[in-house]
């Protein structure tokens, strides 16, 4: 079945068609014929959240273990083929989905169709110890390099485990424990295969330079022969009340430059007006270097060098705005705690100025329409707002919902969630120069490598 590619008002001239196989697969097809080139990206509806206490990480090591070849494709073989036919590609992991992506010359379309088509249907056929203990290696190589051994490199697994109480499914960060790697089975990589890989599991967005009748066309060849899987259980419930009640807090000591202020505050789910609302305040208050906490504790008060608020926008638990502000030399956190209380207040007390607002949701305007300019990036949000919201569509009118915020909401959701009672907090302080002194004999067993495995938290 289909739906006809009317462009929505507020879609821009953006249009996109929505299809169904047999087996369960979501297909979104969007034509845009401005580029010889069209992404292919495909989502499965797994994430961290749907991992147990005990098998942290296992779905960031499959992403892994898809890469590493199938039936018709051993070996690095994925890699060599669409990097050969002048295509790039790449696999991330979060705690709501897993996805892969190609984007190819047009004319290469059919081979990223059928290379995605092949390892979901015969994966399991080539998956062996071999392959799981190279990839368990590279994930547990990839902890190293981006978590354990960078400057504040634990920050957001620690944030994220105060923020969500134990027993949570966004207590832990798909990155995973080293335990819960090590621990890790063939049988249970296999069985998490069998229940999350399926077609009826998942969507395919295809955007770009096609011809929508031979693209179905080919989807129905090489994914409508694969069988569709039962068994699959809901993820646990993630709700939470709307503000944590107290302030969780976390003081490291850490070889870390700077003195450093975060915190994570609890926010509405994403597909709400009041998480786009949370976006706009968050922008005002600390995106980019027009904002507010910029404007106070970098260029007036020069108490820190950097100062930002950003936000993890998550649909199945509260939504994250995330404070980072990193201090000047010789300051201390509480002054930096003090200056940003009292920003929020004022702003919860008098809201955001015509100006800010203007500039807010300018800035938020771009940043939408620079994901959806891109054929890559139109894929990517199509397949999200399928699987996590039902309709593909919405990400088309993204833009207008969010210019169609007020300063009212924008006001009332500083005031009801930027809050000292509703925040983690975690305050690094440097380890001091005596106590680093007696080590500058040891060697270090790191390589240093900047290697980067492509999948992201």
């Amino acid at each position: 079945m289909g739906h006809t590619a009317t462009a929505q008002a507020g879609s821009g001239g953006l249009t996109a068609t929505e299809h169904r196989l047999a087996n369960g697969l979501r297909v979104v097809l969007s034509e845009d014929h401005l580029t010889p080139v069209a992404a292919v990206c495909l989502w499965y509806d797994v994430g961290s959240r749907h991992e147990v206490k005990g098998r942290t990480g296992l779905a960031h090591l499959f992403e892994h273990l898809m890469f590493q070849g199938s039936s018709s494709v051993p070996g690095n073989g994925h890699f060599e083929l669409v990097q050969g036919a002048g295509g790039s590609l790449n696999g991330t992991t979060s705690f709501e989905r897993t996805n892969y992506f190609e984007t190819m010359p047009a004319h290469q379309l059919e081979l990223a169709l059928w290379l995605e088509a092949d390892r979901m249907g015969s994966l399991l056929a080539s998956l062996d110890e071999e392959s799981m203990e190279n990839q368990r290696d590279v994930v547990k190589n990839e902890r190293r390099q981006r978590y354990d051994n960078v400057p504040y490199g634990t920050a957001f697994e620690k944030l994220t485990a105060l923020a969500y109480p134990e027993g949570h499914p966004y207590h832990h960060t798909p990155i995973g424990s080293m335990a819960d790697l090590d621990a890790a089975s063939l049988e249970d990589a296999r069985h998490f295969f069998r229940t999350y890989y399926a077609p009826n599991n998942a969507v395919l967005s295809v955007v770009g330079d096609i011809d929508p009748v031979r693209t179905l066309a080919w989807v129905e060849k090489y994914f409508g022969t694969i069988p569709a899987h039962d068994g699959k259980q809901p993820p646990r419930d993630g709700s939470l009340p709307e503000v944590m009640g107290a302030q969780l807090r976390e003081e490291i000591v850490e070889e870390v430059p700077a003195r450093a202020l975060m915190a994570a505050y609890r926010l509405p789910h994403d597909g709400t007006r009041e998480c786009d609302a949370a976006d706009v305040a968050l922008t005002v208050l600390g995106g980019g270097e027009s904002s507010r906490l910029h404007n106070r504790l970098v260029r007036r008060d020069q108490s820190a060098v950097a100062a930002g608020f950003g936000m993890l926008r998550l649909a199945g638990a509260p939504s994250l705005g995330w404070l980072d502000v990193k201090t000047s030399s010789g300051v201390e956190v509480p002054a930096i705690e003090a200056a940003v209380d009292e920003e929020l207040a004022r702003f919860a007390a008098e809201g955001p100025t015509a100006e800010e607002m203007e500039r807010a949701q300018a800035q938020l305007e771009r940043e939408w329409l620079d994901r959806l300019s891109t054929v890559a990036g139109r894929a990517d949000e199509l397949c999200r707002f399928a699987v996590l919201f039902g309709d593909p569509q919405l990400a088309l009118t993204a833009v207008g919902r969010v210019l169609d915020v007020t300063a009212e909401e924008v006001q009332a959701v500083a005031a009801a969630r930027l809050r000292p009672d509703n925040r983690a907090v975690l305050v690094y302080e440097p380890v001091a120069a005596e106590d680093t002194d007696t080590d500058t004999d040891t060697d270090s067993d790191e390589t240093g490598s900047d290697e980067n495995e492509g999948a992201e938290q």
